[in-house]
């Protein structure tokens, strides 16, 4: 079992009054418990939970749960359980449909996502003139008030997200679970984009798009914790990191929408945003057709039902028992660290206990700086963006396609890199680049218009700060904001960090407009390669490192004042990198912040190693 550990010159960094509670869940709470009382306390569990006809595969599980590295020295397990867990091993992606199937309408729900971001870019166009609220004119006396208000019928689903649904999606779950949550929100995600294409003045619009946000938050919050819920420990990351991919592949879904379907005449713009109910009903249906999280369920006190959902979602009982008994160990300590503590009594502790609070703030600087960077400018404007470039109507929603395209493609990387490079070194990295690039956009509209070096370097830079965001910023603020959590927390802080992206990408889409017609197109690109920089400085003095950290060594690391961990970056890790890499001091070393402990279980050594 990994464990974290500091040496004398460390034990300052711990905020012991509240560590070694939370340490108390990370810790494998099977381990250390003899035989006999392990099985005696199974067979009191099986009779507590109406599961006395599955008492022999849950000793079994509960067994192989307790040292999971070495069930091959069990003799409670026959050959054939042997091998299904030795392939859970040695095929880490060979899982049952049911699992696979989740995973599949979690991403669809992703692909909703993107769609409904995308299906008001290209009714941007049109939809304000239509209305009444034209912002192509500057000299018309009403220029500035429509900016506004344009801006504020774009954001308006992440104005809802932030302040209603994503707040109300943990009591949701408690009532209805995972399932019911998101099929909420697909009702509202296949309805609001109807009543948005039939709209008769941007009131009802604005109402619609509300409502939208609604079913965004909802799905938001808990599409991701589904899938991580639904999934195997050893995949879990990854499937939790699909949520951005798909969602990139939404984005591209609606600009072929946009594109295809902008030449129908003057209802262009709402079939537009009337076609992101598309992808909304298969998630309607298929989210009946997905077991119910096991997790929940337990919660709920249904453990028989949590039993048949994990032998739909596992190949064999005795995987199903160990992760029914485990999970239910996991419960119990949870709910003595959570007591009787009310929501809001949750929602305060993310700001008052010390470890919780660093992984407040690391969660809110990932996820602001999502909106930071000015991703969201392109997503949700560039067809108006290729318009003032001086494109056609055509090519900018052609522009916009090549957009979502890079979008995609460029998402794939992150598999592999995110886990290799880590969280914080990809986002150290492709900050500077999405600064520069950002701002070679934005100056290239200085170039006349009608020129060809104009239209093309604008779309170049853009699609290679497209290219930069894609693996790096893309998909680490929901695979980041999912991990830092403890359990006892994880719902409520990831309620907070998607409040918080949608909350910034609710006052980007309020302002953009505005923010153009006071800068200029330049101006505006400026504006926002300086948040880059901004967002770089933050990330680099409050976002620790969480590659392949175990819960515990994650304990450690947000158990770190924040105070210390800027000194250290000041002082020791950004002088190092001058040495290192300008001066080209070849044998310099850096001290390192966190001191880990691990034991090898095969060979009964324990070691440390020190990383910086």
């Amino acid at each position: 079992m990994s464990g974290a550990k500091a040496d004398a010159a460390h034990l300052e960094h711990y905020d012991k009054e509240h560590v070694e509670a939370f340490e108390k869940s990370f810790q494998n709470p099977l381990a250390g418990i003899d035989r006999e009382t392990l099985l005696s306390r199974v067979r009191t569990f099986a009779k507590e939970k109406g599961l006395e006809d599955k008492i022999p595969q849950l000793e079994k599980g509960a067994l192989v749960a307790q040292d999971p590295e070495n069930f091959e020295s069990l003799s409670d397990l026959d050959d054939d359980e042997k091998r299904i867990l030795q392939q859970e091993v040695d095929h880490k992606w060979h899982h049952p449909k049911a699992m696979y199937w989740t995973i599949i309408v979690c991403s669809i729900g992703a692909a909703v996502q993107g769609w409904d971001q995308t299906g008001s870019n290209g009714a941007n166009l049109s939809f304000p003139q239509e209305f009444g609220i034209d912002i192509s004119d500057p000299a018309n006396p009403d220029y500035e008030k429509n900016n506004w208000l344009v801006g504020m019928i774009n954001s308006a689903p992440y104005m809802c997200a932030a302040i209603i649904s994503c707040w109300l999606s943990d009591p949701i779950n408690y009532l209805i679970g995972r399932r019911g949550t998101i099929f909420i929100a697909a009702i509202f995600c296949l309805l609001t984009p109807i009543g948005q294409a039939v709209t008769q003045n941007w009131h009802q619009l604005f109402v619609c798009r509300l409502l939208l946000g609604f079913g965004i938050g909802l799905k938001e919050v808990t599409a991701p914790v589904f899938a991580a819920e639904n999934a195997p420990a050893r995949i879990r990351g990854a499937m939790v990191m699909t949520w951005q991919m798909w969602t990139a592949f939404g984005i591209l879904l609606g600009f072929s929408a946009n594109l295809i379907l902008y030449r129908v005449g003057k209802i262009a713009w709402r079939l537009q945003v009337g076609s992101a109910f598309i992808p909304a009903v298969p998630l309607l249906l298929g989210i009946f057709f997905c077991p119910e999280s096991p997790r929940w369920l337990m919660k709920k006190d249904r453990y028989r039902q949590a039993y048949d959902s994990l032998c739909r979602l596992r190949f064999s009982e005795v995987q199903a028992a160990r992760d029914l008994y485990y999970i239910h160990a996991q419960l119990v300590i949870e709910d003595e660290m959570i007591g009787n503590r009310t929501y809001i009594t949750r929602f305060i502790e993310l700001f008052t206990v010390g470890r919780l609070r660093r992984a407040t703030l690391a969660s809110w600087v990932v996820m602001i700086a999502q909106q930071m960077c000015g991703i969201n400018i392109i997503s949700f404007f560039s067809s108006s963006i290729f318009v003032e470039a001086g494109q056609s109507e055509k090519s900018a929603l052609l522009a916009s396609w090549g957009f979502g395209m890079v979008n995609f493609v460029f998402a794939w990387p992150a598999f592999y890199t995110i886990d290799t490079f880590g969280r914080r070194a990809l986002l150290l990295f492709t900050f500077p680049n999405m600064a520069w690039t950002l701002l070679a956009a934005g100056m290239s509209f200085f170039i006349p218009e009608g020129s060809r070096a104009r239209l093309g370097l604008v779309a170049l830079f853009i699609f290679l700060f497209d290219a930069f965001y894609s693996p790096g910023e893309g998909p680490i603020p929901f695979t980041y904001s999912a991990e830092v959590f403890p359990l006892s927390h994880r719902e409520m802080g990831m309620s907070w960090a998607v409040a918080t992206n949608n909350f910034f990408a609710a006052i980007l889409s309020l302002s953009y407009f505005r923010i153009q017609a006071a800068f200029t197109i330049q101006g505006a690109f400026g504006f926002y390669t300086g948040l880059n920089l901004v967002a770089f400085v933050m990330i680099f003095l409050w976002l620790p490192e969480t590659k392949q950290r175990t819960l515990e060594e994650l304990d450690y690391v947000f158990s770190i004042p924040t105070k210390d961990f800027m000194r250290y970056q000041l002082t020791e890790s950004l002088p190092y990198w001058c040495k290192r890499w300008i001066l080209w001091k070849r044998n310099i070393k850096l001290r390192p912040l966190y001191y880990f402990e691990y034991s090898d279980h095969h060979q009964g050594n324990s070691n440390t190693y020190e990383v910086a």
